[in-house]
């Protein structure tokens, strides 16, 4: 207490202003008429000050249109707006959406699309009776908006879509084994962008699998790879931005093409003994032994693996047509760091020594192709 407070009575009616003070105990009330009533301390309360440090106690729940920073409502429709203002709770700021997309992290040469669709046992020592999960690997600097569709017959169901990101994994779904049986004709669609960086464009993609429901009993069909710790069934979608080839054929199209007769041509006896003979003068034979052309996918092979599966298909194509004179077969190896040439001529001057060889036609294969003339 101080001198100007303003005080009321505890035991009466009333109050006034601190005028003085008498000791310690005594409090001088100067009523509105002048008058100064001693009163004890303890007798009356402070109700108004100008000390800025003294807090009023509240006597109630103070009622929203009562803040400070919050007019009164005129009108009930303001008072209902404000009922409904102070029901809304506070949002954490930890409960809010994160829309923030860090950029892809890309890898240097990876702008060439590789795409692949994986199978992976849950426990590889139980082959014949565990499940399977299933994944698209993404193996480029390239988004891939995909769509991955089952068969039966023309008809197309689609499974899954989304979007995968540069150089990550998507697991698809957890498949059982009297599930393999949908999974056995696939369509792979996908088309390849980035995102706020100019970029070369890809082909769209649309690809058909057949997937052989057998594999998947046997343990050697699952290999080491590049993408999963445990061995895994891979299937190349899309490699060095070449689709691979469609794996199904319509049998209605292999039925009509069969049942087709093929128009009869009237040539004369004569003319055919000098078609036979030209065509069989200019006759070429061509083997394309790139690894890309002979194997559905590389991965889990090691260079010397690739290399003789090519010359196992060199042998295989001398063998077959040895005893057939004059004819000419042009293997084709590409130019490279020449192994596979040299493997080649190694092969014909050990094994096939009454052949001759030279360097195909530079006009159609490069330096990249060996003729053979049995």
């Amino acid at each position: 207490m101080k001198v100007g407070d303003k005080v009321r009575f505890l035991n009466d009616v009333g109050g006034g202003t601190i005028a003085g003070f008498q000791g310690k105990d005594i409090v001088l009330v100067a009523d509105a008429d002048g008058f100064e009533l001693p009163t004890l301390r303890k007798d009356v309360v402070v109700v108004e000050t100008d000390e800025y440090n003294w807090v009023k106690k509240s006597v109630g729940p103070k009622k929203p249109a009562e803040t400070a920073d919050r007019p009164a409502p005129t009108s009930v429709k303001q008072a209902l707006r404000v009922e409904d203002d102070a029901e809304e709770e506070e949002t954490d700021i930890a409960d809010k959406e994160v829309t923030f997309r860090p950029m892809a992290q890309e890898r240097r040469g990876a702008d060439a699309v590789n795409f692949f669709l994986a199978f992976v046992p849950v426990d590889i020592k139980q082959v014949t009776d565990t499940t399977f999960e299933a994944y698209l690997v993404n193996d480029c600097n390239y988004y891939l908006h995909f769509a991955l569709l089952t068969c039966e017959g023309k008809a197309r169901h689609l499974r899954h879509v989304g979007e995968l990101e540069p150089n990550t994994k998507f697991f698809l779904e957890e498949i059982r084994r009297d599930q393999l049986e949908t999974w056995e004709r696939l369509v792979v669609q996908a088309i390849a962008y980035k995102r706020d960086k100019p970029f070369l464009a890809k082909q769209p993609v649309n690809v058909e699998l057949r997937i052989d429901g057998t594999k998947f009993y046997k343990f050697h069909t699952f290999q080491p790879n590049d993408f999963f710790d445990d061995p895994a069934l891979v299937y190349g979608i899309v490699l060095n931005d070449r689709p691979a080839r469609s794996a199904v054929v319509d049998a209605e199209e292999l039925r009509d093409a069969m049942l087709t007769p093929e128009p009869r041509q009237t040539t004369s006896p004569a003319r055919i003994s000098q078609l036979a003979a030209k065509q069989n003068r200019k006759a070429v034979l061509e083997v394309d032994l790139h690894a890309h052309e002979l194997l559905d996918t590389m991965i889990g092979l090691h260079p010397k693996d690739i290399l003789d599966y090519q010359l196992k298909i060199f042998r295989e194509t001398m063998d077959a047509h040895l005893k057939e004179r004059g004819t000419r077969i042009v293997f084709i190896h590409g130019k490279g760091e020449g192994v596979l040439r040299n493997a080649i001529l190694k092969e014909l001057r050990s094994r096939y020594p009454q052949c001759r060889y030279q360097d195909a036609s530079f006009r159609e294969y490069g330096y990249g192709a060996t003729m053979v003339t049995l």
